[in-house]
C-alpha cells in the first residue's frame, strides 16, 4: 500500500559549483555536473528513503530526461505514474557557492503539461494514501484538483508552496491540511494573499506570538515555515494542535557541516509526509524533528534527489 502520493516536478539538473555567484554580466569558471532533481522527484526520493512506501505523480517527455526518471524511480523503489508529454522533460540551472548557496532557474517543460485530468484518473491510489504532498513547480490548477481529490478520501495534504513566485489562490492555500514555506515563500503569501508586506530575512526575527498571527491569517489549518539555519516555526490552530500542548513553537536547527544546501527543504518535506504517513499517535513537534534532522543531513552531501539520506524516524536517533 502507497503510504505517501507525491505530484509534481521532474527536472534534469544542471549544475555549476563555483567560488561565488555569478554576477549580472561576470563569466567565471566553475566545476558542472548533472542529474536529477525537480521539487517533486526531490521530495518522494526522501520519502521514500525516509522509510514511507511513495508513488510519484508527474509528467515527463519522451526523451533521455524521461528515461532517466523511470530507471531512477525504479532503482529507488518508488512506483511512478507519469503522464506522457509532447514538450521534453523539465530541466534546471543551478548555481552553487563555496558556502552551501544556490540560484536556480528552471525550464519547466513537461512538468508544464500536468494535467487534471491525468490526476483525476488516479482515484485509487491517491484515495488509499495516508499522505498527499504537492508543490507549485506544476500548473496551480492541477495541484489544486490533487489536493481536493485527497481531502475528498480523508487523505492529509501537504503543500509546499514553492517556489516562491510560482502562482498561487488562497483556494490552494485552504485545501493543504499543512503549510510549508520557507521564510521567502511565507513573505510572498502573506503579501499576495493576505496584503501583509514583510521582509522575508525579517521573519526569522519576529517574536512566537506576532509570527503565530500572521500564520493564522494565511491558513486555518497547521502552518510549518522553515527558517534555514534558525530552524523551523509551527503553528496550529487551537482546534487543531495535532498532539502538541501549545499552538505555536520553534524547532532549533540541527547542527551539521554544510557542502550543498541544493533540496534541503525538499528533504524536510519529504521527511515530514514519510513521518506523518509511518508513525502514529505522536506530537506534531516529533514529526518536525524528524524532518529538520534529516534535512540537515541532506546538505552534508553535494546534489539534490541523490543527496537524501536513507534513514527513517525509527533510526535517526541513532544517527
Amino acid at each position: 500500500m502507497t503510504a505517501v502520493v507525491v505530484a509534481g516536478s521532474f527536472n534534469v539538473d544542471h549544475v555549476w559549483r563555483c567560488d561565488t555567484l555569478p554576477a549580472p554580466g561576470a563569466t567565471i569558471a566553475g566545476r558542472y555536473s548533472t542529474g536529477p532533481g525537480g521539487k517533486g522527484f526531490n521530495q518522494a526520493i526522501a520519502a521514500g528513503r525516509a522509510g514511507a512506501a511513495t508513488t510519484f505523480v508527474c509528467a515527463l517527455g519522451d526523451d533521455a530526461g524521461g528515461a532517466l526518471a523511470r530507471q531512477l524511480a525504479s532503482d529507488d523503489g518508488l512506483a511512478l505514474l507519469a503522464e506522457a508529454s509532447s514538450e521534453p522533460t523539465g530541466t534546471a540551472g543551478i548555481y552553487v557557492d563555496a558556502r552551501g548557496r544556490n540560484s536556480i532557474v528552471i525550464g519547466a517543460g513537461a512538468n508544464a503539461s500536468l494535467s487534471k485530468a491525468f490526476i483525476a484518473a488516479q482515484p485509487e491510489v491517491i484515495s488509499r494514501a495516508r499522505v498527499l504532498l504537492a508543490q507549485l513547480e506544476s500548473p496551480v490548477e492541477t495541484i489544486e484538483s490533487a489536493l481536493e481529490l485527497a481531502r475528498q478520501h480523508a487523505v492529509t495534504t501537504v503543500l509546499n508552496p514553492a517556489p516562491a513566485n510560482a502562482p498561487s489562490t488562497i483556494s490552494l492555500l485552504k485545501l493543504a491540511d499543512v503549510l510549508t514555506p520557507n521564510e521567502t515563500e511565507f513573505a510572498a503569501l502573506l503579501s499576495r494573499h493576505v496584503g501583509e508586506r514583510i521582509e522575508a530575512d525579517d521573519v526569522a526575527a519576529l517574536d512566537g506570538a506576532s509570527l503565530h498571527e500572521l500564520c493564522r491569517k494565511l491558513s486555518a489549518n497547521t502552518v510549518v515555515v522553515t527558517l534555514g539555519a534558525v530552524g523551523v516555526f509551527v503553528s496550529h490552530a487551537p482546534e487543531r494542535l495535532r498532539g502538541d500542548s501549545t499552538a505555536y513553537y520553534r524547532v532549533a536547527a540541527e547542527t551539521v557541516q554544510t557542502v550543498d544546501t541544493t533540496g534541503a527543504g525538499d528533504a524536510f518535506n519529504g521527511a515530514l509526509v514519510a513521518s506523518l504517513a509511518t508513525v502514529a499517535d505522536v506530537p506534531f513537534a516529533q514529526h518536525v524533528r524528524f524532518a529538520n534532522r534529516y534535512a540537515a543531513r541532506s546538505t552534508e552531501n553535494e546534489g539534490a534527489a541523490l543527496a537524501m539520506p536513507r534513514f527513517t524516524p525509527a533510526d535517526s536517533d541513532a544517527r
